[in-house]
């Protein structure tokens, strides 16, 4: 097994084709909620993307087969005044995990980051997916917190109709 990373470009029409069909197994999957991916996001996904200046993908190959994504924006910290690396969606196949594809594609954003400047990644996890919380820690990431006794950083949302 060689895996190789790359930064996607959204140009590339197989490329878009692996990103989509990468993120749709991970939605299908219980921890990306169990459902295809819309048809209208199918179609639309790549071209937004590219849009985005802030957006990164990775794609990790195992020669001709993906098997690996990582989606990511580039943010800012107002405490740090610098900018930083917000990881959005890591993929592995079913099939290929426990490989150490993730961490590959966690070294490539780091990479990346230091490349820009960034002071720090984030990303989110669901409370529940200890697999991925124990290999995030593993490549150092930990929950937020400014002092111990305010608490964790939270990540909520609202959504918009």
């Amino acid at each position: 097994m060689t895996i190789i990373v790359y930064q996607i470009d959204y140009k590339d029409a197989q490329q878009g084709v692996d990103l989509v069909n990468l993120l749709d197994h991970y939605a299908q999957d219980e921890m990306g909620g169990g459902k295809p991916l819309p048809e209208s996001v199918k179609q639309t996904l790549v071209s937004n993307l590219a849009k985005l200046p802030n957006a990164i993908t990775l794609l990790a190959y195992d020669g001709d087969e993906v098997v690996g994504l990582l989606n990511a924006f580039e943010g800012f910290s107002t405490f740090a005044n610098e900018p930083l690396i917000n990881i959005h969606d890591i993929v592995v196949l079913k099939e290929r995990r426990g490989e150490g594809i993730s961490r590959q594609l966690l070294a490539v954003i780091e990479e990346v980051a230091k490349s820009r400047s960034c002071c720090k990644l984030t990303l989110e996890v669901l409370s529940n997916n200890t697999i991925a919380k124990d290999s995030y820690r593993k490549f150092g990431f930990d929950s937020y917190t400014l002092d111990s006794d305010k608490g964790e950083a939270l990540f909520w949302q609202k959504k918009l109709s």
